[in-house]
């Protein structure tokens, strides 16, 4: 398979920009830094917004959320928005309030399970914590983040010796009393509290009793990679959700006086259901819509007029064919790594998609003389869901669900194809030149 240099060099851009976001929180700061060399202005919620025609913005909500946009040159009434919705989280293991306890002197970690990880992908890795950390300072709380570079945890399998059906029953984690991480050696639980506080303060170069709480997750550290016998694929952590952010933060910053204007909207949450202040089913978007809206002086009319000329691409990965497991599949809608972007419909809209939203996408590709896949999942089985459907009945906005194909969804080590990202990238570029 050919793989051209532009093509490799997208892969090897989306692996760089997820060993640099092993949180969702990180993900964000990685996105706020690409954006502000860009020339893009940071907004703040509790500050009063003013904007230039055809100004490049962005905004955060609570760290794992941002939501940035390039005003257009047309009337928002009559061009409507482009947007491209993802989502910044991925499922894994989470820390928890009061973690660390010892066993039999050995340190260990309480976890809790965030989202719907593939436990046993967590075994026998070089893990590390991410995230954000609250800290008491004289000014106020202050939040910030960190990331442990070295492996400083494990979950250990159990020997086969004493697990004899392992390979024929697969590998089942109990998620209390299984996935407790070891981290150390501790002769008490109190000893083994202070070896985690002492090893996060030292991180921040604080005093360990400034530490006032954390958000954090438990990440892979090894990086991301090209495997294949001519480098055609790519493996890291995160590729759900992470390669659609990327892919809509690459097209935005190469959208450079669009005529609609053009929103990349990046979602934490998505994993539990988007239930939050930050997540995809809060208020965040409209607010921000509605913040635009106020600043060219629509009227409601001309609001709703442009929510009718608009088009929302929610952007998360798809299924590829797995060849040893082909009866997973539905038999007429095999889609493969390499092969472009995914269409992904469900009757029972699990997937916002519809024909007259599938056909608006096909034609992006068209254009940018990009492949494209159709994707429906097996009747029999339970369909996973998206932010689309949620933006799609909050906005009233026209919207389809498309991704990239990859393997091992949800697994600690994701596969997809180098071609794929490159082909998203061009699609979502030229929906935001719509």
């Amino acid at each position: 398979m050919q793989v051209s240099v532009e093509a490799r060099q997208h892969a090897q851009a989306l692996l760089d920009f997820i060993d640099q976001s092993p949180s969702p929180w990180h993900a964000v700061d990685t996105v706020a830094s690409r954006l502000k060399a860009h020339g893009f202005k940071n907004l703040r919620e509790n500050e009063p917004w003013q904007f230039k025609a055809g100004g490049k913005y962005f905004v955060v909500r609570d760290g794992g959320s941002i939501i940035a946009f390039v005003l257009g040159q047309q009337a928002l009434a009559d061009s409507g928005l482009r947007i491209v919705g993802a989502h910044t989280d991925s499922p894994g293991l989470r820390l928890k309030p009061h973690a660390a306890y010892s066993t039999e002197g050995l340190a260990q970690l309480g976890v809790e399970v965030y989202g719907g990880p593939i436990l046993a992908t967590f075994t026998d890795r070089d893990l590390s914590l991410a995230g954000r950390v609250v800290l008491r300072t004289p000014e106020g709380l202050q939040t910030r983040l960190v990331k442990l570079e070295q492996p400083m945890a494990r979950l250990p399998n159990l020997a086969i010796h004493m697990n004899r059906e392992v390979n024929e029953k697969g590998l089942v984690l109990n998620k209390q009393t299984g996935l407790p991480l070891i981290f150390g050696h501790a002769a008490n639980s109190t000893e083994a509290k202070q070896l985690l506080i002492d090893t996060l303060a030292g991180k921040l170069a604080v005093p360990a009793d400034v530490i006032a709480g954390w958000d954090l997750t438990f990440y892979d550290t090894q990086r991301g990679s090209f495997w294949g016998m001519e480098q055609e694929f790519i493996a890291n952590s995160q590729l759900d959700n992470l390669a659609s952010c990327h892919a809509a933060l690459e097209a935005l910053l190469g959208t450079e006086t669009p005529q609609a204007t053009s929103i990349c909207a990046l979602f934490d949450h998505e994993e539990v259901g988007s239930e939050s202040a930050t997540g995809a089913g809060g208020s965040f978007l409209l607010d921000v819509i509605e913040r635009i809206c106020h600043s060219t002086h629509l009227t409601p009319e001309d609001k709703l007029r442009s929510f009718a000329n608009s088009f929302f691409i929610s952007a998360d990965m798809a299924h590829a064919f797995h060849p040893n497991h082909a009866g997973s599949y539905e038999p007429c809608h095999h889609v493969q790594v390499n092969q472009g972007p995914v269409i992904k419909t469900n009757a029972n809209q699990r997937y916002s998609t519809n024909a007259v939203t599938a056909a608006r996408f096909i034609h992006l590709c068209e254009q940018a003389e990009v492949p494209y896949q159709q994707y429906a999942h097996r009747t029999d089985l339970g369909c996973g869901s998206t932010i689309g459907p949620i933006m799609a009945a909050q906005l009233g906005i026209a919207t389809v669900d498309v991704g990239n194909p990859m393997w091992a969804m949800h697994s600690l080590r994701e596969s997809a194809g180098v071609l794929d990202h490159g082909y998203m990238i061009a699609t979502l570029s030229r929906h935001y030149a719509s």
